[in-house]
């Protein structure tokens, strides 16, 4: 029987992320924090050590500075280890001048390390959701199968059809079709496969499980293949064994700022969908060795509060606060998210100081770090699917997006006109 040790992991972390933008303008999205302290990045990772999976490749290529000094920082193994977190950037070479051009060619790019691996399959994952994984029980599904590829899946309510690959599937287990993200209702009723009126679809979440020497040869014989669930799942379907693992736990695909804002202030209840309490299957992050947090007569309610913070005599409530976040006495926050700043800052003469000023009102928002928000700034929603740009904020589908290192000035009014 193979084991997990025969399994490289490759996470693909090098899209440019527009949906998710302003928050990747100095960013990739695997970079992107989440629930005040985390970054994207840290799930797969983390969800790979947890499964005894220690050889991991990262492939990066837009914005990835701040991504690769993370992983650089967070993710060591010790000398007596034979794993390893290995950063694989987009690079120009002999045989190919131009940057990765899908998920599938990027993979198909960094061949050569991973053929160097020497490892019998491949798990391919994304960089940009949120979910807690043993992939020990995916792996032994593919073996006891005889799969060539597996591919994790879930049900998919009818509205999110349009984001998925949605797919059929035989009693068998092998999947005997497939389409990427239809929109045509026609195209979409031909793959309900569930009797539940609200999940009737099967969606790929983007794990694939391959046999190295068949990902190999999807790869090279078919170069004109740039991406994994438009190009190579629905072509493998009739040559190889494609196989449809069921996983039933919870899964976000945070790919658009509505998304990403939601699933945040999920994380703030009482009995969060996701558990980062977890001891036995932790999540990762950097170690900041912060502070405990400092609240000076306050009201918090349902609140994450990540370390570091300094808050005074401030109302907030449904919010996530994130390190290093300072917000000065009389403001209220609501349904928001403070992404907290990377550090502490001196107080400029001429600047708002980093964190958000005095009796402010702010209501779903999104603040990214070290933005500086001066003191009677007022921030309130507008109606969903509203979308436009300013110098020093943006909103996207109706939620306030201040960027990083952002500055609003005070006494600043952001909503929609009466």
């Amino acid at each position: 029987m193979p084991s997990m040790s025969d399994i490289l992991a490759v996470i693909l972390g090098g899209g440019r992320g527009q949906r998710l933008y302003p928050l990747t303008k100095l960013r990739s999205k695997p970079a992107v924090p989440i629930a005040g302290k985390y970054r994207l990045i840290d799930i797969p990772l983390s969800n790979c050590i947890n499964s005894g999976l220690f050889r991991i490749d990262v492939l990066t290529q837009f914005n990835s500075h701040s991504l690769h000094r993370h992983i650089a920082q967070t993710y060591n193994f010790d000398a007596f280890h034979l794993g390893f977190v290995e950063i694989l950037a987009a690079e120009q070479t002999p045989e190919s001048a131009d940057w990765y051009q899908g998920t599938a060619d990027a993979v198909r790019k960094q061949l050569f390390q991973i053929r160097s691996a020497r490892a019998k399959y491949v798990l391919i994952l994304a960089g940009d959701h949120l979910y807690r994984m043993d992939y020990a029980p995916m792996a032994e599904f593919h073996w006891n199968h005889g799969a060539d590829i597996t591919v994790a899946v879930q049900p998919v309510a009818r509205q999110d059809a349009p984001r998925f690959g949605i797919l059929k599937r035989g009693p068998d287990g092998r999947i005997t079709d497939f389409v990427e993200k239809p929109r045509d209702p026609a195209i979409q009723q031909k793959f309900v496969s569930r009797d539940d009126e609200n999940l009737p679809f099967l969606g790929s979440m983007g794990i694939y499980l391959f046999d190295t020497e068949v990902l190999i040869e999807l790869l090279t014989d078919n170069p004109n293949f740039d991406d994994f669930g438009s190009d190579i799942i629905p072509h493998a379907i009739k040559n190889y064994s494609v196989c449809g693992y069921d996983f039933d736990g919870y899964w976000a695909d945070i790919g658009t700022i509505r998304s990403f804002y939601e699933t945040n202030l999920d994380l703030t209840t009482a009995n969060p969908p996701f558990n980062f309490y977890d001891s036995e299957h932790p999540i990762y992050t950097h170690a900041r060795f912060l502070p405990g947090s400092a609240v000076e007569d306050s009201l918090l309610k349902d609140v994450l509060l990540a370390e570091g913070c300094r808050i005074q005599k401030a109302e907030i409530t449904h919010s996530v606060v994130g390190v290093r976040s300072v917000i000065a006495a009389g403001t209220v926050i609501r349904d928001s998210i403070l992404m907290g700043a990377d550090y502490y800052a001196a107080e400029m003469p001429d600047l708002p100081p980093i964190g958000i000023g005095a009796n402010c009102h702010i209501e779903a928002a999104i603040i990214d770090k070290n933005a500086r928000i001066g003191a009677n700034v007022v921030i309130r929603p507008f109606p969903r699917g509203v979308e436009f740009t300013n110098e020093n904020w943006v909103v996207q589908d109706g939620i306030v997006v201040v960027p990083k290192n952002a500055m609003i000035p005070c006494g600043t009014h952001i909503e929609p006109s009466a």
